[in-house]
């Protein structure tokens, strides 16, 4: 069934599929189940862990020396490229959107422990420029460097989350839904594959972190048709194939507010389950006032999928406001 694809095999896999009792209760139903990428091994874990088997085995097989990536300053994609980095014995340069803290704390500070050469960009708006400029100026040197991609979102990075719905159905866990984070659309494009590939019954639903509605589910439909080629499968996905919910990204990235507040609160509080201010935060927080609208059926199960990012909690800017 598969073209060309090769991995390497490190994520701690298959990821655990939990309940969620307390939270189910708490919230009056939905019964919840939680996947936990957020224990996929790799440098405190998350979903790019997935990505990463496939994209560093790419790498080693185009003869790559070197890893480069960008980021916000708190990525936790850039945290966990670096960490691969380090395991396979890249170099690895990080290009990170912010100023540079002063004191290095939870990602930024991970980045610098694996050994990242670090170029800070001021404005989101060069990044791609001083990205390219960084790729160009190590090629130059003589280096063999590999771009990979924001958010590890290519055709490549979507397998593994094609592969990720074949292992939740050999996991033999019903649910009705799948919520999650949604931004640069490798792990959506890869979900929305698997479930057509691998037959998966129940809806897919992405909560946008920071893109429009719109934007996503053409990106999203792109990246899964294309992907769907490496499978030998050739099927074409149109923005109506793609759910996804544009409702609690209005702040803006990065952006913490009291939604992403009280998720991180009734998930920890009911659960001791954890959640980053950024990412599975705001998606939670999307997650539970949809609960609480009545979109979910009661007797649904609805399975929230975890893409990590914890370590942000330990970010001063988000530390201070968690509990405020």
């Amino acid at each position: 069934m598969t073209q060309n694809i090769a991995r390497l095999n490190f994520a701690h896999l298959p990821t655990p599929i939990e309940e969620l009792p307390r939270l189910t209760k708490a919230l009056g139903g939905p019964r919840l189940l939680v996947k936990r990428d957020d224990q996929t091994g790799l440098a405190f874990g998350g979903n790019k862990t997935r990505k990463l088997e496939f994209l560093v085995a790419e790498a080693r097989a185009q003869g790559a020396d070197m890893l480069i990536s960008a980021g916000a300053i708190q990525s936790n994609h850039c945290r966990q490229t670096v960490a691969a980095a380090a395991r396979f014995g890249f170099d690895c340069t990080l290009v990170l959107t912010g100023e540079r803290p002063t004191q290095p704390s939870a990602n930024f500070l991970l980045d610098q422990l694996f050994g990242a050469e670090i170029v800070t960009v001021a404005d989101r708006k060069d990044r791609d420029r001083v990205l390219q400029e960084t790729f160009d100026k190590a090629a130059a040197a003589g280096k063999k460097p590999y771009l990979v991609p924001y958010g590890g979102s290519s055709t490549t990075g979507a397998l593994a989350y094609a592969f990720a719905v074949e292992e939740f159905i050999k996991q033999n866990v019903h649910a009705d839904w799948i919520v999650f984070g949604t931004s640069s659309g490798g792990t959506h494009a890869g979900l929305v594959l698997g479930q057509r590939l691998f037959d998966f019954k129940g809806k897919i639903l992405g909560i946008s972190i920071d893109e429009p509605e719109a934007e996503l589910k053409k990106h999203v439909s792109e990246l899964a048709s294309q992907a769907s080629e490496r499978f030998g499968a050739r099927i074409h996905f149109t923005p109506e194939d793609v759910l996804a919910n544009e409702n609690y990204c209005q702040s803006g990235y990065g952006v913490f507010g009291d939604g992403e507040r009280e998720a991180i609160s009734l998930f920890a509080s009911n659960e001791g389950l954890l959640l980053d201010p950024v990412y599975t935060g705001r998606a939670a927080a999307g997650m539970i006032d949809l609960i609480r609208k009545g979109f979910f059926k009661k007797d649904e199960t609805v399975l929230f999928w975890h893409t990590g990012g914890q370590p942000a909690l330990f970010a001063d800017r988000y530390a201070g406001a968690l509990l405020t």
